[in-house]
C-alpha cells in the first residue's frame, strides 16, 4: 500500500498545538513533506525556539504518522521561525528588523523587574533566539551591572547611530551606557521622550525574535511613551508574593489595558527561600500572591523563581544565573518562565491583528 503526501498531511492535520489550540498544517509549521515508497521525511517548524510544548507535540506528531497505514518509517527534522505580531515585524516603523517586543514592568521597585527581565532575555538567547535587551529604567539603569556591561561603551559606525553591546548572547542597549554612573537623570516629559526614542530608534538591533524592553517600575512616563509608540507583543508583570503586592500588579494591569497591550502573565520573583542545607522551604515574603494576581485577572500564571543569594550575586557579578548556575533550580524556574512567556507570545502573534502604531516626532 503506497503512502502519499497526502496521508501525511492529514495526519498532521489532526495534531495541535496546545499551545496555539490550532492543529500543525493550519498553522503552517509542517514543512518539506518527501515520501519515497513507504518511508516519509518532514520538517515540523515551532513558532518559537523555546517552545514550551515541544515534547506533548512530537509524541503526538509521531502517534500519528505511526497510525497511517502503509508507512514504514519516518523520519522528522526540528526547526524553528518566531513569527511577528500580526504576521510581520512587531516593531513597526521604528524597529523593522524586531518581530517581537516584550515589556516586562512592574507597578513598584524592589521587586526585581531587571533581574527578570535580564535572566529572561538570556534563556530564550540560550534557546537559539536572536534577542535584544533594552534597558530603558532611565532612573535606575541596572543591566550594564547584570550583563558585566558597565565599564564598556557603545560604538556609532557612522555618527547617527550606536551599535548595541553584545553580552550572554544578547544585544544589549541602555541610557547607563551613555551618562556617568553616579550622575542624576532629572529629566522629564519630553526630554524622557526623545531619549527613548533615541535609544529605540538610532540603535542598530538588526534582525532580533525579541526584543526585551525593562521599564522602570510603576506607570510613569517612560512606561507610557514606550507603550503608545511601538507595537508590543505583550507585557509582563513581575510582583513579590505579599498580598500587599497585589494593589502594585492592579495598577500596573490598568495601565497596560489603556494603552491596549495585552498582558502575557505574572511573575512571582523571591518566592519561597529554599535551605541550602535541609531543603526546607520558608516563604520569607509569603507565597502565592503572583497566583492570587493572576487569578484574578484571569491571565496566566507565568511561574515563581526562588528567592536565592545565587541570583543576587549573579546580577552584582555580572553572569546571569542562567549562564553562571545554569543547572541551578532557581536557572530553571528562569527558564521555565522563559519559555511559558514563549508559548505566550506565539499564540498572541496568531490571533493578533495590525493595529495603527503612533509615530514618534
Amino acid at each position: 500500500m503506497s503512502v502519499s503526501q497526502a496521508d501525511v498531511m492529514t495526519a498532521m492535520s489532526k495534531v495541535i498545538d496546545p499551545e496555539l489550540h490550532v492543529d500543525l498544517v493550519k498553522a503552517g509549521m509542517v514543512k518539506d513533506v518527501r515520501v519515497t515508497g513507504d518511508t516519509v521525511k518532514l520538517k515540523i517548524e515551532l513558532t518559537t525556539p523555546a517552545c514550551p510544548m515541544k515534547g506533548k507535540i512530537q509524541a503526538d506528531a509521531e502517534a500519528a504518522l505511526k497510525a497511517v497505514p502503509g508507512l514504514k518509517s519516518f523520519d522528522i527534522e526540528w526547526g524553528a521561525q518566531v513569527r511577528g505580531v500580526a504576521g510581520g515585524s512587531g516593531g513597526g516603523a521604528l524597529l523593522p528588523g524586531v518581530k517581537n517586543i516584550l515589556l516586562v514592568g512592574a507597578g513598584k521597585g524592589g521587586v526585581g523587574k531587571s533581574t527578570v527581565a535580564v535572566n529572561l532575555a538570556t534563556s530564550l538567547a540560550q534557546h537559539g533566539a536572536k534577542v535584544g535587551l533594552l534597558d530603558a529604567d532611565f532612573y535606575g539603569p541596572s543591566v550594564p551591572l547584570m550583563t558585566g556591561t558597565a565599564d564598556k561603551r557603545p560604538v556609532s559606525p557612522n555618527g547617527k547611530t550606536l551599535d548595541p553591546l553584545v553580552a550572554h548572547g544578547l544585544k544589549i542597549m541602555s541610557i547607563g551606557f551613555l551618562v556617568e554612573a553616579d550622575q542624576a537623570l532629572i529629566w522629564r516629559g519630553p526630554m524622557l521622550h526623545g531619549a527613548l526614542m533615541q535609544l529605540v530608534r538610532d540603535v542598530n538591533w538588526g534582525e532580533l525574535d525579541y526584543l526585551i524592553l525593562d521599564l522602570p517600575p510603576g506607570t510613569g512616563d517612560v512606561a507610557l511613551t514606550l507603550s503608545q509608540s511601538v507595537r508590543a507583543a505583550g507585557a509582563v508583570l513581575v510582583t513579590t508574593p505579599q498580598d500587599v503586592a497585589l494593589a502594585d500588579v492592579v495598577r500596573a494591569k490598568q495601565m497596560f489595558d489603556k494603552v491596549h497591550i495585552p498582558v502575557l502573565g505574572i511573575v512571582e520573583n523571591m518566592s519561597q527561600f529554599i535551605c541550602p542545607h535541609c531543603n526546607k522551604s520558608t516563604p520569607i515574603f509569603n507565597h502565592g500572591g503572583g497566583q492570587k494576581a493572576a487569578e484574578m485577572f484571569g491571565i496566566p500564571f507565568l511561574g515563581e523563581i526562588p528567592l536565592d543569594l545565587k541570583v543576587r550575586e549573579a546580577g552584582d557579578s555580572g553572569v546571569p544565573v542562567v549562564v553562571g548556575h545554569k543547572d541551578s533550580p532557581e536557572a530553571k524556574a528562569f527558564q521555565d518562565v522563559a519559555r511559558a512567556i514563549a508559548g505566550r507570545v506565539s499564540a498572541q502573534t496568531m490571533k493578533s491583528v495590525p493595529l495603527p502604531v503612533m509615530q514618534a516626532r
